[in-house]
């Protein structure tokens, strides 16, 4: 897992529920844990994009439904600034479920755009992803 070249924030914390933009039958997660997050005490612990979470399916086909899946944030509402001055925003906040925690996705098909920072981070979501911005 690569370093982000972007200064992104951490605007989804633990316990937000976000929508999945693939086609693994997950329609919504909750997340419950962020790997790799440190914070300060009695502070909930929050993602950006690229992060790996860790979140049970609220909504989805019925043999989806109370899964724990491995998720990774690829749009997010909050703006965000590249290194080259420019600032990106997304409509939604969407996640992509992955089979296992190594970067694998379990969907084939990504709906919407693709954060360009998740992209380099894992190579796995590159393969799929249809639009980069």
């Amino acid at each position: 897992m690569k370093a982000l070249e972007a200064n992104v924030g951490r605007p989804l914390p633990v316990e937000s529920i976000v929508e999945s933009c693939d086609n693994s039958g997950a329609k919504a997660i909750k997340i419950f844990a962020v790997m790799g997050g440190k914070t300060v005490k009695r502070r909930k612990p929050a993602c950006g994009i690229g992060d790996l979470v860790t979140g049970t399916v609220v909504k989805g086909r019925p043999d989806m439904r109370h899964t724990i899946v491995f998720a990774i944030v690829v749009r997010q509402k909050k703006e965000y600034r590249r290194p080259d001055g420019t600032r990106v925003k997304f409509e939604d906040n969407a996640v992509v479920i992955l089979k296992d925690d190594k970067g694998n996705p379990k969907g084939t098909i990504f709906k919407g755009p693709i954060a360009k920072e998740a992209v380099s981070r894992w190579p796995g979501i590159a393969k799929l992803a249809g639009i980069v911005v």
